[in-house]
């Protein structure tokens, strides 16, 4: 039951990457928390921690809702980080041609997007999750409970 020590640090990291900017704009840091996939991911985390600790607590197998918690959370942090990225984009062009057309000159292209720190540690925590999850798909987890004999 030990292993279930990699699922609760991951959900640690998950928590935390929701608090951390997911896509940069040159300085200006966007996603994380007032985001409603930050607040998401955070909700996601907290139960892979809930269910790992209670899983180390009551010696039960909690395998099958960490990988569907851990599909969910690389679900919404992939989709996050494609719509964030384009969406950010996209309002920094716009952006930039209303200040272009307001002063009469030529666009300036606006600095490129990159990924912040929330999304990379959303994306390998997520992936642990799901990875540690698999597990009960490849090896069967050991039964944490004696089943009765039949002395018929």
């Amino acid at each position: 039951m030990s292993a279930y020590y990699l699922p609760l640090s991951a959900g640690i990291v998950l928590v935390g990457s929701a608090f951390f900017p997911w896509v940069m704009l040159g300085e200006v840091s966007f996603g994380g928390v007032p985001s409603f996939s930050a607040i998401w991911i955070l909700v996601l985390g907290l139960v892979t921690i809930l269910l790992a600790v209670l899983s180390l607590i009551t010696r039960k197998n909690s395998r099958h809702p960490l990988l569907l918690v851990g599909l969910l959370a690389l679900g919404i942090q992939f989709l996050s980080w494609q719509w964030l990225e384009h969406s950010v984009s996209e309002q920094a062009w716009a952006t930039a041609e209303a200040a272009a057309i307001v002063e009469g000159h030529d666009v300036v292209r606006p600095a490129p997007t990159s990924l912040g720190t929330g999304i990379y540690l959303g994306l390998v925590a997520s992936i642990v999750i799901v990875g540690f999850g698999l597990t009960i798909v490849f090896k069967q987890a050991t039964v944490s409970y004696i089943p009765p004999d039949d002395d018929i």
